[in-house]
């Protein structure tokens, strides 16, 4: 999947971007925006943290209750410790902080990929009140935390590395809700395999998670098949494997596994899946009112050359 467009909301709020070092013009409220802060690696020559200083002294932070990271110096070189960095440091003019999202980069800044993201985890742990966490990118680390607040967690990668998979499954997490991972291919350092999912399977650490996101995955059937029996499906509202190399084998098996019904959402999109498959799944689902999204896209045939495609990102 090539992004091709920036976060237009976080937090229920519309994005805002934060003007540039001459930038002119009335600020809305500090409470009433999403601030997204990003400098131009090409053309300018001030660097994030600087940009982010000048936004403490234009704004009211007290009242700043969202945050998007947007492009910072040679993303695709520098991990994204200065930034991060940054905002631990201001943690105390901060207290309304809720929502965070790193990474906001469209391909033609840095393709996802080339993001370099390292240890995340600094943001959760400097702020308990934090209640959405986003990222994307690459070279993720993500040691196991405790958070009691956290109600969202997506990280969008094309491939997630297994010790920040696993990190994330080891982490005490009780206020989740909604848990959104893009798992990628190998080819992009995508390495976690089905039983390093184990613990989402099993849903001990995140109770009251209700949106389960297992997707953008090479081993996609493998997924759709533990799933099937898994216990935490049960408790969805939301269970999300679209984006990935699912054929009819995963199909089938969620089609024999635990019952359904109960699901408000069913989200198959970019899939691999016979028509016969896909039939039987909005057949069997939509009458108990699941919303299946079972729509192929562009994600070709098994006759196609482009059939291996995950949806990954370059």
């Amino acid at each position: 999947m090539i992004i091709n467009a920036h976060v237009q909301e976080l937090y229920g709020l519309p994005a805002f971007d934060f003007p540039k070092a001459d930038g002119r013009g009335e600020l809305p409220a500090a409470d009433a925006v999403a601030w997204r802060i990003a400098v131009d690696s090409y053309d300018d020559e001030e660097e994030w943290a600087e940009a982010f200083e000048r936004f403490l002294g234009r704004v009211d932070t007290r009242q700043v209750r969202a945050l998007i990271v947007g492009e910072w110096t040679e993303a695709f070189e520098n991990a994204a410790a200065e930034a991060i960095d940054a905002i631990v440091a201001a943690k105390d003019r901060l207290p309304a902080l809720r929502s965070v999202f790193l990474g906001d980069m469209s391909a033609e800044q840095c393709e996802i990929s080339w993001i370099v993201l390292g240890d995340v985890t600094p943001l959760l742990v400097n702020f308990p009140q934090l209640e959405e966490f986003g990222v994307r990118g690459a070279n993720l680390e993500f040691p196991a935390v405790r958070h009691h607040g956290l109600r969202s967690l997506v990280v969008e990668s094309g491939g997630m590395p297994a010790g920040a998979v696993r990190g994330i499954a080891a982490s005490d997490l009780p206020a989740l809700r909604r848990l959104d991972l893009w798992l990628g291919t190998s080819e992009y350092g995508g390495d976690s395999s089905v039983s390093d999912l184990e613990p989402f399977r099993a849903g001990a650490r995140i109770p009251r998670v209700e949106h389960l996101a297992l997707h953008n995955s090479e081993i996609q059937d493998a997924i759709a098949v533990a799933m099937a029996e898994a216990p935490v499906v049960a408790r969805l509202k939301v269970l999300d494997l679209s984006m990935g190399v699912l054929t009819d084998e995963g199909g089938t098996a969620l089609l024999a596994g635990q019952p359904l019904t109960h699901l408000e959402k069913l989200d198959l999109h970019h899939n691999y899946l016979s028509e016969e498959v896909r039939s039987r799944l909005v057949r069997e689902l939509e009458p108990a009112g699941v919303e299946v999204l079972t729509d192929p896209e562009d994600a070709g045939t098994e006759d196609d050359p482009s059939w291996r495609f995950v949806a990954v990102g370059e």
